[in-house]
């Protein structure tokens, strides 16, 4: 059984509140539960992990070494500008799934480049909340296939 971290960067403690124009009204609490009913689905097991701090972030990614198969992550706004974690990100050695909310693409310019995607597996974005739910669907199906 595929076990799966799904990481939650900074600021996705507030969806459901913040900008809810931009990110909707579904709540953090709301999209774990629904990645945990498709995990169960899947016939993978999710852990979820939320901060608001870049360096714990990075810790956890190295500490899923060993302990998961792969890495479904929101860096929030550190995907624009931190080095660090696309360091981790690769250095962890776990396939790894980027999500957004929202499509950066559409919003401003200094949202147009992601320092993570190079070093994912794929990334899903501009889908709401499902991001997270196409993420994990596409990352179990590479797991199952043995691409890891």
């Amino acid at each position: 059984m595929p076990r799966i971290l799904i990481l939650h960067g900074p600021n996705l403690h507030a969806l459901g509140t913040r900008e809810p124009e931009v990110y909707g009204r579904v709540t953090l609490a709301d999209v774990e539960t629904r990645l945990t009913a498709l995990a169960r689905e899947l016939g993978s097991e999710v852990e979820f992990f939320h901060s608001n701090h870049e360096g714990l972030l990075i810790d956890a990614l190295y500490q899923a070494r060993g302990r998961f198969h792969g890495v479904v992550i929101n860096p929030g706004g550190l995907t624009h500008t931190s080095v660090a974690l696309r360091d981790a990100v690769r250095g962890a050695g776990l396939p790894t799934v980027e999500v957004h909310v929202s499509n950066p693409l559409t919003r401003e310019e200094f949202r147009h480049t992601s320092l993570i995607s190079g070093v994912a597996l794929g990334t899903v974005q501009g889908f709401g909340v499902d991001s997270y739910l196409l993420g994990l669907r596409a990352l179990h199906q590479h797991l199952s296939h043995g691409q890891s």
